[in-house]
């Protein structure tokens, strides 16, 4: 693509962004159907020209949606310093939105230098505005104890009312609360009762952590079915951990037919992420799988194949950071025992 095509599209972009600030009246109105109007036929001068001042005049709608525009884009678009620019200047009118966005950037450091604190002043200013996923980032901080003094009561208070207005995150950390009683009394029913609602929302976290329940029968009866159910469907979205314990069951013939070959794929997918738990069972089983015989059809070719896997596995867990010193010293058994150096 050329620098003309490259700035069309820049513009295109930005147009999109306005277009999506609605909350016009009278001849801002006038402006913003005339724009509408331009862009819809492709004249994008005239739709700049239209859109524009509705940004420059102030309207924090629009100027909150164009710091979308500048933080979410990718290439020559995106611009971390312009969403900050136009957050703030949205932020600074009481837009509930960008007060959240802007609490985002300084947390991450995006645009701005990182500033828990003022992370904490924006969220919080959102929060009491009623935005939920502010409600949410602000409970996060208060049980880090990031920006603020660590307060699980509070972090609790802040999850709650985030997720009764139905947000998924929020469901997911108020269920995590309650299954380790922080900032609540322990309720492992409550617990599941939430982590259900996050799920069912599709959140990855949230079903793993009920398939984890269903498997130990704590809330809920145990259901070794279910508990393979929520697995799947978190592993499916790529959660490690929901990988790994999917993989267990399918070694094990828990909840499921007993199949090494699935307990393997899963486990690596686990381990490709760079689960050291996942990164050992994988190595593990695929030692035994080969040295056993255990799936059909296994040609030296097939053998000679997965040492190579099975080095690269036992490699990586050993320069793992997150490995325990007992992984890497069993990963360095592993190695010497079977003579990976030579794959």
């Amino acid at each position: 693509m050329n620098l003309t095509n490259n700035y069309f599209m820049k513009i295109k972009t930005i147009l999109l962004a306005l277009l999506l600030s609605t909350s016009f009246v009278g001849a801002s109105y006038a402006n913003y159907q005339d724009g509408l109007d331009a862009y819809n036929r492709g004249d994008y001068k005239t739709a700049l020209n239209e859109l524009g001042p509705l940004v420059l005049d102030g309207n924090a709608t629009a100027q909150f949606n164009l710091g979308l525009v500048y933080e979410n884009a990718t290439g020559i678009l995106k611009d971390d310093k312009e969403a900050v620019k136009w957050y703030q200047l949205s932020a600074d009118q009481g837009n509930a939105q960008a007060q959240n966005s802007l609490g985002w950037m300084y947390e991450n450091g995006n645009g701005v230098l990182r500033d828990y604190k003022k992370a904490v002043k924006w969220y919080q200013l959102s929060a009491n505005q009623g935005n939920a996923t502010a409600q949410n980032n602000l409970g996060w901080m208060y049980s880090e104890g990031t920006g603020v003094l660590k307060d699980d009561k509070k972090a609790v208070k802040w999850y709650q009312l985030s997720a009764d207005q139905g947000n998924a995150t929020a469901q997911h950390n108020l269920a995590l609360k309650y299954a380790y009683g922080e900032g609540v009394f322990k309720d492992y029913k409550e617990a599941v009762e939430w982590y259900r609602k996050a799920a069912d929302q599709g959140n990855a976290g949230a079903q793993s952590n009920l398939g984890v329940m269903y498997a130990r029968g704590t809330g809920v009866l145990k259901d070794d079915k279910q508990a393979v159910k929520w697995y799947r469907k978190a592993a499916n979205k790529g959660y490690s951990y929901a990988q790994y314990n999917l993989g267990d069951m399918y070694e094990n013939g828990i909840g499921v037919l007993k199949s090494h070959r699935k307990a393997l794929k899963w486990y690596r997918k686990a381990a490709d992420q760079g689960l050291p738990d996942a990164q050992l069972v994988s190595a593990k089983l695929a030692i035994r799988v080969i040295e056993e015989n255990l799936i059909e059809d296994l040609t030296e070719k097939k053998k000679s194949e997965g040492y190579k896997e099975i080095a690269k596995l036992v490699s990586s867990l050993y320069e793992n950071t997150e490995a325990t010193a007992e992984m890497r010293e069993e990963a360095k058994e592993l190695w010497n025992k079977y003579e990976l150096h030579r794959y």
